[in-house]
């Protein structure tokens, strides 16, 4: 794969930050962003198990998708305090995914504020997201392809990310919003996965306290070196052609992909699997 490490700044304007960002739809991290937040400062897994121990929280690793599967069901539930002893002593593949902390712990919202980056951003939906030691999440991009702001805390996490641009060389399974799933974006196997050898995106590392914008659509791929745990904020995407994706996404696609998980079984995610390899060797041989 073609990585570039992603743009790094230490502070942002808001005028910079649409101008040499936002408008031509560039990732970047900005180092320095949240020293004022309480949540810089108490934000910890010890904090977490403190304020939020006795909530219910979803699981997620990295098992192959099943027909079984719903659209982002949880492969198991696990008190949080539970969770973050787990973290705390042995390596993990379980990860919490979209968790909503102003739902589940309100008074979260006390220790960060919303930042102006001169786009508004869906103040409805801060999702905390925490993963052991070597999990990851499989390469995808988010349901409404939004400009999305991701807040790490607590360790370390490696980032990649291709553009829409790059779909022709991911494997993207038809259907859904991922790649196949046995695809290590971390180490790829070119000999298997060829077309990645085209592919060109962005890396990079994020540690405690460091923002990372991703724009609209962006695949993602986010594997945790260390414990830890981030959070994302939103804002809808502004580019129509992406807006209407979005809209098929959660309107048709998402529900037509478990009607036929229902109707054909095990059948339907191997030819979505298969269709993956298929499409994306064709499109390597027509380029």
């Amino acid at each position: 794969m073609r990585l570039q490490e992603i743009d790094r700044v230490q502070t942002i304007t808001k005028k910079e930050f649409l101008s040499n960002y936002f408008k031509p739809q560039k990732p970047v991290v900005i180092e320095q962003f949240i020293e004022d937040w309480p949540a810089y400062s108490k934000w910890n897994l010890d904090y977490m198990a403190k304020v939020a121990g006795d909530k219910e929280v979803p699981l997620y690793d990295d098992r192959p998708v099943t027909h079984e599967d719903g659209f982002n069901e949880p492969h198991a539930k696990m008190l949080m305090s539970e969770y973050i002893d787990l973290l705390k002593t042995a390596p993990t593949k379980y990860r919490i995914f979209l968790w909503n902390i102003l739902k589940e712990v309100p008074e979260l919202q006390k220790d960060f504020t919303y930042p102006d980056f001169g786009i508004r951003l869906m103040k409805g939906l801060p999702m905390l997201f925490f993963g052991g030691e070597d999990s990851h999440t499989f390469m995808h991009y988010d349901i409404d392809l939004a400009n999305i702001f991701h807040f790490h805390f607590h360790g370390k996490k490696e980032i990649i990310l291709f553009d829409q641009q790059q779909n022709d060389y991911l494997y993207k399974i038809p259907h859904s919003l991922i790649t196949r799933e046995d695809i290590d974006f971390s180490n790829p196997d070119y000999s298997k996965w060829p077309a990645l050898k085209k592919a060109e995106g962005y890396k990079t590392h994020l540690n405690h306290g460091e923002v990372l914008y991703m724009p609209e659509g962006y695949w993602h791929y986010m594997k945790y070196v260390t414990p830890g745990f981030s959070m994302s904020l939103r804002a809808i995407a502004r580019n129509p052609k992406n807006l209407a994706k979005a809209v098929y996404n959660v309107i048709w696609m998402r529900h037509y992909d478990n009607f036929m998980r229902r109707r054909k079984g095990q059948a339907w995610i191997d030819w979505k699997n298969e269709q993956a390899v298929e499409r994306t060797q064709a499109n390597l041989e027509v380029i």
